[in-house]
């Protein structure tokens, strides 16, 4: 099945994918994030996701938090450094109610003060339980490293400084500026007839704001010169990230660079790293190397914990994986077992609705396009190992590459 699109006359547009299945899942995506904060707001954006659900102009919190629940259903929200979302999973005969109760939340949230001042502590507790996970803050500090000076380094939680300050009025002036249908997708995957959400959208999305997106005020982050850092945790492991620039989320190369990131560490047990770490010398209990895309920057980032005398050779024998991909071509069979391996590992994944949904409404407010599976698949099959020697040799130079350590 292919999806459908439309807009409506506020901006707002909305993607469509039709589904067997009797659960729907539905939602808002704004193209607004951590990056998009002032200067000494980091972590609005993520606060704001929180604030949203405590009260709008008709509903308490206890309210909205009953309001899914009563029929089994869910109600949701995640922060990027590029986007937030706010959706629900429900029966489809209960998106309506769904769709009625994110446009309150989204264009109707009041933000009071009183909920503020309890919420902000409950994002420092959050704060402090990501600080005491070495394993999840390394990945944080590792693109403060990278991005230093760019707002994309900043953590998405924010800072405790910052979050003192936040008033109501500071989400009212973001939301104000960004919370605007000609900057969000309505994204909806389910069973519902098309019609339906065309009407359905038009009755509770086509609110009409005398608001104006603001000037974008993004900057890409310069390419800066490579550091080794290394940071005295006293940690029973040491903790290390290896990574630096990789391909925004526009670039040609992004699907052979993705083919090739999932025969370095990707998921799979037969990863490089994976066997050379750990099943073969055991070494590390968990190695995985990952990409992040952005729309006008990417990461690329290897990631294992380890004893403190084997850190060594564990990065001696990450680099000398790195080394062997862009030295020496992979065979005809080597790529045909890679991208055979890469389109089962999408296609089972696919199969997670949740994800599929929340990967739809990102791709189409970023691209005003969702890429479908078997346009992912020509696109790996018409990979050439040449292809992807260049791009191995041009994203992991061994001299363009950071380093993070805890120890």
């Amino acid at each position: 099945m292919n999806y459908d699109t439309f807009s409506l006359n506020n901006g707002l547009r909305v993607i469509y994918l039709p589904s067997k299945s009797p659960v729907a899942y539905c939602g808002l995506a704004v193209n607004a994030g951590t990056r998009d904060e002032d200067t000494h707001q980091h972590g609005l954006a993520h606060f704001i996701e929180h604030t949203l659900f405590k009260g709008t102009q008709k509903r308490k919190a206890w309210h909205i938090l009953n309001r899914m629940e009563h029929v089994g259903g869910e109600l949701n929200a995640y922060t990027t450094k590029e986007d937030t979302f706010i959706y629900s999973i429900c029966l489809s005969e209960d998106t309506e109610r769904a769709m009625e109760l994110l446009a309150d939340l989204v264009f109707h949230s009041q933000f009071p003060e009183q909920e503020i001042v309890k919420e902000r502590e409950v994002v420092i507790d959050e704060i402090h339980s990501y600080q005491d996970n070495p394993s999840e803050l390394i990945f944080d500090e590792f693109e403060n490293l990278l991005f230093r000076g760019n707002e994309m380094g900043h953590s998405i939680l924010g800072d405790e400084e910052s979050l003192q300050t936040f008033t109501s009025e500071h989400c009212f002036d973001f939301t104000r500026r960004f919370y605007l249908p000609e900057n969000m997708v309505f994204f909806y995957y389910g069973q519902m007839p098309l019609a339906k959400i065309n009407h359905l959208a038009q009755r509770y999305l086509e609110i009409p704001l005398e608001r104006s997106l603001p000037q974008r005020q993004r900057q890409a982050p310069e390419r800066l010169r490579p550091i080794k850092e290394l940071q005295q945790k006293e940690l029973h492991q040491s903790h290390v990230m290896i990574g630096g620039p990789g391909y925004d989320a526009f670039h040609k190369n992004r699907t052979g660079l993705f083919l090739l990131n999932n025969i370095l560490g990707g998921p799979g047990m037969n990863s490089r790293l994976n066997l050379v770490l750990r099943e073969r010398n055991a070494l590390v209990y968990n190695v995985e190397s990952g990409l992040t895309t952005y729309t006008d920057t990417g990461v690329f980032s290897i990631y294992f914990g380890c004893d403190h005398e084997s850190r060594e050779r564990c990065l001696k024998l990450t680099y000398k994986e790195l080394k062997k991909l862009r030295e020496q071509q992979l065979t005809t069979s080597q790529l045909h077992a890679a991208v055979k391996q890469l389109k089962g590992q999408l296609g089972v994944a696919s199969d997670h609705s949740e994800n599929l949904a929340l990967r739809m409404g990102k791709a189409f407010l970023h691209f005003n396009r969702y890429e479908m599976l078997p346009e992912t698949y020509k696109k790996l099959e018409a990979l050439t190992s040449r292809q992807l020697l260049e791009i191995a040799n041009e994203v992991w130079d061994e001299s363009g590459l950071f380093e993070l350590i805890y120890e």
